[in-house]
C-alpha cells in the first residue's frame, strides 16, 4: 500500500526518508551524492531510497532500546531492497554492528563493491565486502562521525 501511495500526490505529507533522521549528515550525503544515489537501512522498512516517502516509525536492531521499538532478528518483515537489480555501483555502509547482518543480506545480490566501515577491535564477517576500521573513542552512534570524516574525504 505505501508503495502505491509513493506513486501518487502524498496527499499526507509525507517525508522522505532522509529528512526523518535529526541528524543532518544524511542530508548532507544528499547534498553531495544527490537523493538518487543515498539509501538508508532502516530497522521499520528494509533498504529504501533516500527519497522513499515515509511515515514517522521508531524501530531498531538497538538491545538497549525499549522492547516496543526493538526489531529482533527472530521478528518477520517484509523487507524492501530498493537497489536496482542490476546495481554494479559501490555501495558505502556507516551503521552499527546490529545493522551489518541485515545490510549484508539486503545487498547480497549487488555486484559493486560493497564497503563496511566499522569500529570494533575485530572486524565482522561479511563475506564479499571489504571492511575499513574506523577508530574513533565514540561508542555511541559512532558511524555519524564516521560519515562526516567520509564526505571530508578522510
Amino acid at each position: 500500500m505505501l508503495l502505491e501511495y509513493e506513486r501518487n500526490d502524498n496527499p499526507l505529507g509525507l517525508c522522505q526518508a532522509y529528512e526523518l533522521y535529526q541528524n543532518k549528515i544524511y542530508g548532507r550525503f544528499v547534498g553531495k551524492f544527490s537523493v538518487d544515489n543515498v539509501f538508508i537501512l532502516s530497522a521499520g522498512w528494509g533498504l529504501i531510497k533516500g527519497d522513499f516517502l515515509t511515515p514517522y516509525y521508531d524501530i531498531t536492531f538497538s538491545p538497549s532500546a525499549e522492547p516496543y521499538k526493538r526489531r529482533r532478528r527472530v521478528d518477520r518483515y517484509q523487507d524492501l531492497c530498493m537497489l536496482p537489480d542490476n546495481c554494479d555501483e559501490e555501495i558505502v555502509f556507516f551503521g552499527g554492528k546490529d545493522y551489518l547482518p541485515f545490510f549484508h543480506s539486503l545487498t547480497e545480490k549487488a555486484r559493486g563493491k560493497r564497503r563496511v566501515f566499522y569500529n570494533s577491535d575485530r572486524p565482522p564477517m561479511l563475506p564479499g565486502c571489504s571492511l575499513e576500521r574506523f577508530e574513533t573513542r565514540t561508542r555511541t552512534n559512532w558511524h555519524y562521525e564516521c560519515a562526516d570524516a567520509f564526505l571530508r574525504g578522510r
